[in-house]
């Protein structure tokens, strides 16, 4: 289990009972203030703790949905315009406009750890939206894999994703005409 700093001083752990917990390997430190009773912690559950409302998109969502073979150089996490900035080397923070930001958010299981996710509709239209941004070869393979699923894709819940942007009945002919 994962503990902040400042929920180690609940339990009655001073700065020195902590080093000593340390030392017999009671406890590990795996991060700045975050401690564990494991050794080794996936960083899907250090992500989870140190940013609980994050939802993570781009890159890592694709990957986690098995529309690319790619892996992430980084965790791609999604917060709102108003949020802070996240100072983390692996981590890239993408800002959405907070009436935006919970649309399509859904938990999956990924390495026995449950996180927020985008789900596949709100990033094929994402994908869509920006296209122009991405290698080609890296879109191509994305759009390769959504066409195999296609029939298993809410084209409801894609209208209703669409209908948020400006650009709505361009973002549908692209969304048509590359994937259904």
């Amino acid at each position: 289990m994962l503990y902040f700093r400042n929920e180690l001083d609940k339990t009655q752990y001073s700065t020195y009972q902590i080093n000593k917990a340390i030392e017999v390997k009671k406890l590990f430190k795996v991060g700045h203030g975050l401690y564990s009773d494991e050794e080794f912690v996936n960083p899907l559950k250090i992500i989870l703790k140190k940013y609980p409302n994050a939802i993570f998109t781009s890159d890592s969502a694709y990957y986690y949905y098995d529309l690319t073979d790619v892996i992430p150089d980084y965790f791609y996490l999604a917060t709102k315009r108003s949020d802070s900035r996240i100072n983390d080397k692996g981590i890239k923070q993408v800002f959405i406009p907070n009436e935006l930001f919970d649309f399509g958010k859904t938990k999956i299981e990924i390495e026995n750890v449950k996180i927020n996710i985008y789900d596949e509709e709100r990033m094929l239209v994402e994908l869509i939206r920006k296209k122009n941004l991405i290698p080609f070869d890296y879109y191509k393979e994305i759009i390769i894999n959504y066409r195999k699923k296609a029939d298993k894709l809410d084209i409801y819940k894609i209208q209703e994703y669409i209908s948020y942007y400006k650009n709505e009945s361009l973002l549908y002919d692209t969304l048509m005409r590359e994937v259904f």
